[in-house]
This record gives structure tokens, sequence and C-alpha cells, in this order.
């Protein structure tokens, strides 16, 4: 990624929150302005990191431990400026941010996905938050390589307090952040993100 081009991703982003909740069916994402994070971020982990890959699009993504292996679709930004979420559909799948790096590249890479899809019951993101530090995260990429992550952390927010700048700041070595809904549930709203960082190896 470019200067020029790193600098529109973070400040869209810091415009920005990325919701990744099933509910009303719009698939449209929630924009809000989240507050800069005090506490040091998660990718600060002194886990040593693989050497970067080329830019090749996502187009799908294992967890293993969460028994997740769902194709990626393309996500760009809503009418209101806030990150897109992927459709409300019965075949969830996973959206890759396409104005974050792909994964691999040096930088945070981002993929959100539904905890819910509304009447069609439990998203692909589902068991996010049971990650722990050391899980494997493998996106496939469109060229037929495939990068493989380590998680770092997992934190849960709330959304009011999305923590922009540790999710979406510039960093120095290829990183991934998987993002969902989280936390008391009113109706279709929830009141958490959940964010999973990790670390190319």
């Amino acid at each position: 990624m470019t200067a020029p081009s790193r600098r529109l991703f973070v400040t869209a982003a810091l415009g920005s929150l990325l919701v990744g909740c099933g509910g009303n069916g719009d698939g449209g994402g929630q924009g809000t302005s989240p507050r800069p994070s005090s506490p040091p971020s998660p990718s600060a982990s002194k886990v040593k990191s693989a050497r970067p890959l080329g830019r090749s699009k996502p187009v799908g993504l294992r967890i293993p431990a969460i028994e997740v292996d769902t194709p990626v679709m393309g996500l760009g930004l809503a009418k209101d400026g806030s990150v897109q979420v992927p459709p409300i559909t019965a075949d969830d799948r996973a959206g890759w941010y396409r104005h974050s790096p792909t994964p691999g590249q040096v930088g945070p890479s981002v993929i959100l996905g539904h905890v819910t899809v509304g009447s069609y019951g439990d998203g692909v993101f589902r068991h996010l938050g049971r990650l722990r530090q050391g899980d494997r995260i493998v996106a496939r990429l469109e060229n037929g390589a495939a990068a493989e992550f380590g998680v770092t952390a997992v934190r849960t927010v709330a959304k009011a307090e999305f923590p922009a700048d540790d999710v979406y700041g510039d960093v120095d070595r290829p990183e991934l952040r998987l993002i969902t809904c989280g936390g008391p549930r009113s109706g279709d709203w929830y009141r958490d993100n959940v964010i999973v960082f990790a670390v190319l190896r």
C-alpha cells in the first residue's frame, strides 16, 4: 500500500465503526465516530512475523479452532461513510474491507463477519470470542497462496469505545483483524465488538 492510500485508509477508518452484526437484514453498516483507545495495541506483542506477501485479494478464510471455513467477499464503504458488512443471507460469509491491506501485506488487514444473521440464525463469526492466543487463522488468496496468522489477542470492547487506532493504525508487519459483534444483545443490536488481533507467521 502506498503512503497516500494508507493515509486514505486510516482516515476513512477512523470515521467509521465496523459493526459486523446480524439483525435487520439491510446488510448496511452503522456509522459512528469511535473514540481513540489509550491502551497499548495488542499488536505490540513480541511475536516474530513472517516475510510479507504480495498483494492478492482474500477469497477464503479458515479458522480451525472454531470450525470456520468461509468464502470471503469484498466490502467497501456504505453511503453513510461506515464500513459495509456482508449481506444478511442464509449463506453467510466473511467480508474483507478492500481499503485495507490484503492478508499478508504489511499493515492491518481487516475482515469482518456476523455473529447472527437475523432469522437465519448463527453467523460465520458466532464463536470468534472463543479464540485464544496462538490459534491459527489461514486466509486463502486469489493468487493461490495462503497467508497463515497466529492470534496474539482477543478483545471485547464497547462499541462506544471502539479502539480505532489499535484496529486501523499503521503497523510495520503483516497483521490481521477479525471483527464481529458481542456482549449483551437487545433485539438486533449488540453492545460490544469482539476483535481478534493476529500476526503473519
